[in-house]
């Protein structure tokens, strides 16, 4: 299947290699993510995008609404993580932060683009195996990404037959999110893990690239897919095994 495709944070790693990779199989690429992001990586030529602002309450509905109706793909690569601390030291407003930033962004981003999607279509949404399997430091995040593992099932149910709703669970990959996030921070600041020690311990013996996950999201969007809603998809290299 192919036809009009919108990304929400296309700008990214991930995003960037999917709308390269998209494109290559025929599908038309339109893109939405911060402004920030958008003035560090200018799309490719034939690439619709629109920029929209965090503090703007009515930003990310304006810039899907913007991608009109007739969408058949939907895929939602936004995210946010802040610095690791155990949850007993994060305050309101840093728990809130990264709340919001994905589950509430996975939840205004479905509700926004479910109307404009045709019969058939697609939505994929991005969760993490840390919300599968708990590790020290990354519980705001982590609780957030199980929320949308959780939303994901929760809208295949509602949107069945019509609309198939899946989401991909990368572990670490190698992007400047883990270096501070395309548009959110420092891209070239020191990584948030050490990546041998993490090489070392996965069975694949490598930290995953853009392609790995683009790939499956892809899959996911795609006629192979047709039986397939509510789903979760981990694309970790054996790091965690369900």
């Amino acid at each position: 299947m192919t036809g009009r495709m919108l990304i929400l944070g296309g700008a990214g790693g991930i995003g960037r290699c999917l709308v390269e990779m998209a494109r290559d199989r025929g599908w038309q690429v339109a893109i939405a993510d911060l402004e920030t992001s958008l003035e560090r990586h200018p799309v490719p030529e034939g690439v619709t995008a629109c920029g929209f602002a965090l503090a703007d309450p009515k930003g990310l509905d304006n810039a899907l609404e913007s991608a009109g109706a007739g969408l058949d793909a939907f895929v939602n690569l936004a995210g946010y993580a802040a610095p690791s601390a155990p949850l007993a030291a994060i305050d309101d407003q840093g728990w809130d932060e990264v709340i919001s930033g994905n589950l509430g962004t996975a939840f205004r981003a479905a509700r926004a683009v479910a109307p404009r999607l045709r019969e058939g279509g697609a939505i994929v949404n991005t969760g993490s195996g840390l919300g599968s399997h708990a590790r020290p430091g990354y519980g705001a995040y982590a609780v957030a990404k199980a929320g949308i593992a959780a939303l994901t099932r929760q809208l295949a149910t509602e949107m069945s037959p019509h609309i198939r709703v899946n989401c991909v669970a990368p572990a670490a990959v190698d992007t400047a999110f883990l270096r501070g996030g395309t548009g959110h921070g420092d891209e070239t600041a020191p990584p948030r893990l050490d990546f041998e020690a993490y090489a070392a311990g996965n069975p694949m013996r490598r930290l995953a690239v853009p392609k790995d996950v683009a790939g499956p999201i892809l899959f996911l969007t795609s006629p192979d897919s047709a039986y397939i809603t509510g789903q979760t998809l981990h694309v970790n290299g054996g790091a965690y095994m369900t």
